[in-house]
């Protein structure tokens, strides 16, 4: 890609985001991961939301649901760019955008509460993404 976009529009062009472009919409998030940041997003792939229960994506993308949504999705959020070179050889405990600390673990690759980066650094204007394959969930 010759030229790089926010944080929305590169997942929306990757296209293998789908359910996360909708989910950020539904939740009504879509402007702050169009706003200045800097962000870092673990982004799960549609792959890994495939991997939820049957149903829970289209449960929580309903209106009455959004909290819970909005709580989900923030959990893939950090203030700042952080990128994979930052944490090789580390273990940190970063604090999500919804509070909830995230455990990042770059001993042995790099993982995020469990979930595995298999994709790092896609920049864009206002941070960076790092594909996760799992959608990470509030543990409170």
């Amino acid at each position: 890609m010759s030229t790089t976009h926010d944080i929305v529009d590169t997942a929306v062009a990757a296209g293998s985001f789908g359910t996360l472009v909708a989910a950020v919409t539904a939740a009504g998030l879509v402007d702050t991961l169009k706003s200045e940041g800097p962000f870092t997003v673990f982004a799960p792939s549609d792959e890994a939301f495939a991997k939820l229960p049957a149903g829970t994506v289209e449960d929580l993308v309903k209106p009455e649901n959004k909290d819970k949504l909005t709580a989900i999705l923030t959990l893939h959020v950090m203030a700042g760019k952080v990128m994979a070179g930052d944490v090789v050889g580390h273990k940190l405990t970063p604090a999500s955008v919804n509070g909830e600390a995230l455990h990042v673990d770059g001993t042995d690759g790099v993982t995020v509460n469990g979930a595995h980066v298999v994709t790092a650094d896609i920049e864009c204007t206002n941070g960076v993404i790092h594909v996760i394959d799992t959608v990470l969930l509030p543990t409170g």
